[in-house]
């Protein structure tokens, strides 16, 4: 199963050259309900509700949403090895949640922190093609720069 970062589905939806191609959306998509607080924010932010909001709508609704229950709280407070921002640390810990109920996952975003956690934490990076990577690497490499 593919955990869905918020960025690759901003790249999708406003057009970025390294937006996943079409077969990617047919897989199986989790992400935590922060996904979607994030996407229309960014939506909003832009002023491209009208333009932009239905299409919004029906790629967050393409994804398996998860409620940030008291499990999945509770991690997020706890660190993480390297340090990671407060929304990295929510999908981490979505992600520990997942992996704890036996589900598979790889970690799709085009954020190299965020990848650089994931990696640390165990998780496989999910190939999201991109314009700015050769086929079958993953979306974000996890370079090793401090954050």
């Amino acid at each position: 199963m593919i955990y869905l970062d918020t960025s690759v589905l901003l790249a999708r939806l406003l057009a970025e050259d390294r937006s996943p191609p079409n077969r990617f959306w047919s897989q199986a998509l989790v992400s935590s309900r922060l996904l979607e607080f994030e996407v229309f924010n960014r939506v909003h932010a832009r002023g491209a509700t009208a333009s932009h909001g239905a299409d919004a709508r029906r790629l967050v609704d393409r994804v398996n949403l998860l409620d940030m229950s008291t499990a999945v709280l509770t991690r997020a407070l706890r660190p993480f090895p390297p340090p990671v921002r407060t929304l990295d640390a929510l999908h981490l810990a979505t992600m520990d949640f997942l992996r704890a109920q036996g589900i598979e996952l790889a970690l799709a975003t085009y954020d190299p922190r965020l990848a650089v956690a994931a990696v640390q934490e165990g998780f496989a990076l999910a190939d999201c093609g991109g314009a700015f990577m050769p086929a079958g690497r993953a979306c974000a490499r996890p370079d090793p720069e401090p954050l």
